[in-house]
C-alpha cells in the first residue's frame, strides 16, 4: 500500500506488496523490491535499490549524495539487499567515483542513528549498533556485530566474524574471527561464542585460537608470527583466511595483547 500522502516518483519502480507510508518520500531512479516498508518521513534518494523484504524507519536518509568534498556529481549508486533493516535517522550516502556504489547487504540490521559512508561495502549478516559511524571506503566482511559509538577510520577492512566493542576507535585493519576493545583498539580473544552459534565446529575454533596465540599472544612480530603459523598450523581454509587478510593489509592491523 502507498499512502496518498506519500511523496513517490512516478519514475520510481515499485515491487509487490510494498508499504510506502504518509511523508516518506521516493525519488525517481529507485527500485524497491517485494514486501519492503518505507514508514513515515524516510527518504530514498535517486539511483538506490533497495531489496526485498526490508524496512526502512522513520527519518532514514538512503542514497543522499556524499559529504566527499570530491564527489562531482557522478553517477553514483546505492544497494541495499534483502532482508536489511535500517533503523530511525539512520544514514546510508551514495557512492563516488571511488567504488561508483556503497552497498548494504542482505540480513544486516542497521541501527538508529548510524551512519554508513560514501564508498563502503557492508557484507550480509552484519550489525552495526546505535551511532556507529564508518568513514568512507570502509569494507565490513559478513558476520561482523559492531556495538554502539564505534568509529571506524576511512579505507579500513573489518574481517568477517569479528566483534567490535562498544566505543571502539578502529584505525587498523581488524582481522577476521576475534573480539576487539580498549582504547587504542587490540586484540582481546577470539570470538568463540559468535563462531559456535554460526555452526563451526570445535576443531575448526581451537585452530583459530591458535593462530591467533602465535600472532598476538607469543611476542613475535606480524611477519615471524605469518612463517609460524605457516609452519605449524596445518593447512585449511581458515588458516588461509586469516594469513592472507593479514599479509594484504598494508597498513596493518589491530595490536596484540
Amino acid at each position: 500500500m502507498i499512502s496518498p500522502l506519500a511523496n513517490v516518483s512516478p519514475k520510481a519502480k515499485i515491487g509487490n506488496n510494498v508499504t510506502i507510508e504518509p511523508f516518506a518520500t521516493v525519488y525517481e531512479d529507485v527500485v524497491i523490491g517485494d514486501n519492503t516498508h518505507i514508514h513515515p518521513n524516510a527518504i530514498v534518494y535517486p539511483d538506490t535499490t533497495i531489496g526485498n523484504d526490508c524496512q526502512i524507519f522513520p527519518g532514514a536518509l538512503i542514497g543522499i549524495v556524499s559529504q566527499d568534498l570530491k564527489y562531482k556529481g557522478e553517477k553514483a549508486k546505492t544497494v541495499i539487499g534483502n532482508n536489511t533493516i535500517i533503523r530511525e535517522y539512520a544514514t546510508v550516502h551514495k557512492g563516488t567515483a571511488d567504488r561508483m556504489v556503497t552497498s548494504v547487504g542482505n540480513n544486516c540490521l542497521i541501527m538508529a542513528y548510524a551512519h554508513v559512508a560514501h564508498d563502503c561495502i557492508v557484507g550480509n549478516n552484519v550489525i552495526l549498533a546505535n551511532y556507529v559511524g564508518l568513514a568512507g571506503h570502509v569494507t565490513i566482511e559478513d558476520f561482523v556485530i559492531i556495538e554502539g559509538y564505534a568509529a571506524v577510520q576511512q579505507f579500513i577492512i573489518i574481517g568477517a566474524h569479528s566483534f567490535l566493542a562498544a566505543g571502539s576507535k578502529v584505525r587498523k585493519n581488524v582481522p577476521p574471527f576475534i573480539r576487539v576493545a580498549r582504547d587504542p583498539l587490540q586484540y582481546i580473544g577470539v570470538n568463540t561464542v559468535g563462531l559456535a552459534r554460526r555452526g563451526f565446529d570445535k576443531e575448526t575454533i581451537n585452530q583459530i585460537e591458535d593462530i591467533y596465540r602465535l600472532i598476538f599472544v607469543r611476542g613475535h612480530n606480524i611477519t615471524n608470527a605469518l612463517e609460524l603459523v605457516e609452519q605449524e598450523i596445518s593447512n585449511t581454509e581458515t588458516r588461509n583466511q586469516i594469513v592472507n587478510f593479514i599479509k594484504d593489509s598494508k597498513d596493518g592491523i589491530v595490536k596484540g595483547i
